[in-house]
């Protein structure tokens, strides 16, 4: 290539970038021309919008400045309402408040004018009172001097005037109380009462102990001795008895405190009589047979007593109590069989009064079953059998009717409380029970001796076999009412102090006879 044509194509070259750049210069100033329009169209239309936002906020800016406007109006009215209303309930508090207060002031005023109407009064009836005084002071003298009986001594008879209208008022009011008490309680009482003795049909003999052995002849009592008393001897330490030979024809007597020993003397000198072989081994073997007999038939006897008043769950040791309770005796009276009587008893009152007849016969069966425990235990019959029944399983309410059926303790049951009464009903039964003759005849001592030991008392008879107090009274001194609140001290006084089956009856009789004669 030659230098010609390299500045050719530099020349060509260089007018080509020079067309490119004014190419390149026109098209970019187009391009800035387009975008400037369009520029200036966005300004355009933003303040355009921005016009017409700034108007439309004018007019919402206006529009709530007029709806605050209204609004604060509106609670303008309502707080001027509210403090007119304000307004008026306070003038009318102060209207009140004011008619109030010029009340008050009148009653201050009535007050204070009372105060010294008062005032004077009471001056006028103090003046009026030592007036009362001196002319109470005056009749009083002029009282005495027509009288002849001082202040004191007229005193003491009003007092005396007002104890006797007490006293009558009180003993009438005692005898209307007790007449409709007895009257309602006999009723249901005799009810009853006669319909459970009735339908109890039992023996009405008592028993007595038998402590004799019969001999065929007198040479068996020389057998019963022995060679130096050795076969007597060897009885008594075997049975536990004391064995009396005297000049009784035919008879040998024996005695001891435990009626079963007794019983088992009684069987074996008896088997031995009837053998006629008597010596000290013969004597052990008789008794050792008589006890097994014995304490098969106290089994026997306790069964039967359970199975006949229906009491199946007894413990062993109540049922060998109950069968020795058939070798005792309480004033003649078997008292097993009593024990029966009573259960059978309790449980007809039970069914009457639409109690538990199954507790009610349980515990009269039982009452008496502390008369079989050792004497080594101390205490009386009826709590022993309480704290024996207790030991033995029993219910606290059958021991608590047991132990209070010689009222030792409060009765917790209804069918406890009236095991004291079927007790007494068994008791008192022409014939159960043969007393001793010295305790009788002390007994009807006591009670007039009772009966004298009060004031204004006559005569006095004990009568019925002590079973009645008949008491004759002086009427100058005991009026008719006093008759009815003395015959209630003596019946308390007979059951705080005597001891005696069933009941006694307490007449008191005040007569007053006017004798004259015409001549």
């Amino acid at each position: 290539m030659t230098l010609e044509e390299l500045e050719y194509y530099i020349s060509f070259f260089f007018i080509g970038c020079f067309c490119g750049s004014i190419c390149f210069w026109l098209f970019h100033r187009m391009k800035l021309g387009c975008y400037q329009s369009i520029a200036a169209g966005i300004i355009q239309k933003s303040e355009f919008d921005a016009e017409q936002i700034r108007n439309k906020g004018e007019i919402e800016l206006k529009q709530k400045q007029v709806d605050l406007q209204c609004e604060f109006e509106k609670t303008k009215s309502a707080e001027r309402q509210k403090l007119q209303r304000e307004e008026t309930r306070l003038k009318q508090r102060e209207d009140k408040l004011e008619a109030r207060m010029n009340l008050i002031d009148k009653k201050i005023s009535q007050v204070e004018k009372t105060e010294t109407l008062v005032n004077e009064s009471q001056q006028q009836l103090e003046e009026e009172k030592e007036q009362l005084a001196k002319s109470q002071s005056n009749l009083l003298g002029e009282l005495e001097k027509i009288s002849g009986l001082t202040a004191n001594e007229a005193k003491e008879m009003l007092v005396e005037k007002l104890k006797d209208e007490i006293n009558t008022d009180a003993a009438n009011l005692i005898r209307r109380r007790q007449k409709e008490a007895e009257e309602e309680a006999e009723q249901k009482a005799t009810r009853i009462l006669s319909t459970v003795i009735n339908r109890l049909a039992v023996p009405c003999v008592s028993e007595v102990t038998v402590n004799t052995v019969s001999l065929p002849s007198d040479e068996m009592k020389g057998r019963i001795i022995g060679r130096e008393g050795r076969n007597i001897r060897a009885l008594e330490r075997a049975t536990g008895v004391n064995i009396s030979i005297d000049d009784t024809p035919g008879a040998v007597v024996l005695s001891g405190f435990d009626p079963v020993r007794l019983y088992v003397a009684k069987n074996a000198l008896t088997e031995l009589v009837m053998d006629g072989r008597i010596h000290p081994t013969k004597i052990e073997e008789a008794v050792e047979k008589a006890q097994q007999n014995v304490q098969k038939k106290i089994n026997e006897h306790g069964e039967d007593a359970a199975l006949r008043t229906g009491q199946m769950n007894l413990h062993p040791e109540l049922i060998t109590l109950l069968g020795k309770l058939k070798f005792r005796y309480s004033y003649g009276q078997n008292v097993l069989d009593h024990s029966l009587e009573v259960s059978h008893l309790m449980g007809m009152i039970a069914a009457e009064l639409h109690l538990d007849v199954r507790m009610a016969k349980r515990i009269g069966l039982l009452h008496d079953i502390g008369k079989a425990v050792s004497h080594e235990v101390e205490g009386t019959h009826a709590v022993i059998g309480h704290d024996f029944a207790l030991k033995c399983g029993e219910s606290p309410e059958v021991a608590n009717g047991i132990g209070c059926h010689h009222h030792e303790m409060e009765p917790t049951t209804v069918e406890g409380s009236f095991c004291s009464a079927a007790d007494a009903i068994s008791a008192s039964r022409p014939g159960v029970r043969a007393e001793a003759v010295e305790e009788y005849l002390k007994r009807i001592k006591r009670l007039e001796e009772i009966a004298y030991e009060y004031p204004g008392i006559d005569k006095a008879y004990a009568m019925q076999a002590g079973r009645e107090l008949c008491i004759v009274v002086q009427p100058e001194v005991i009026n008719d009412d006093r008759l009815i609140t003395l015959a209630r001290d003596l019946t308390k006084r007979i059951e705080n102090e005597l001891h005696y089956p069933g009941k006694i009856k307490v007449t008191v009789i005040r007569e007053k006879r006017a004798i004259k004669y015409a001549m």
